[in-house]
């Protein structure tokens, strides 16, 4: 069986991506993917990628995700999804591309500056 690797980021999240010929298996964590996201909207956000190219069933996933929080991690999954199927069939990416899938959300958290609260909350300003 052949499989096509690729990584994905977002936040503090980091996803390796497992994708292979099968029927459809959703693994992340060796967890099924209803177990590990709890959201539905998480879940179409994974699905994304196949939905462009219209091959759902058609790959199984399994991937290894870790830091961030659930929504870092299911963006880090897509784009790791969408970066291994350019790499199974290279004519797919003008579609993801034009979906937007293959961008890499640079946002990440801004850092603490000192004298404020926080990145940019200020501590509350005494008159006298």
């Amino acid at each position: 069986m052949q499989y096509f690797n690729a990584i994905g980021r977002r936040k503090k999240s980091v996803a390796r991506v497992l994708v292979s010929q099968g029927t459809g298996k959703r693994i992340i964590n060796n967890r099924p993917m209803k177990d590990y996201l709890h959201r539905e909207t998480l879940e179409m956000i994974i699905e994304e990628p196949f939905k462009i190219i219209d091959m759902s069933d058609k790959f199984d996933v399994k991937v290894n995700v870790k830091g961030g929080g659930l929504a870092g991690q299911a963006g880090a999954i897509r784009l790791g999804i969408s970066r291994a199927i350019i790499e199974y069939d290279p004519d797919l990416r003008p579609d993801l591309k034009k979906a937007g899938l293959l961008t890499r959300d640079s946002r990440v958290k801004e850092r603490r500056k000192y004298g404020l609260a926080k990145a940019r909350k200020a501590y509350q300003h005494s008159k006298r």
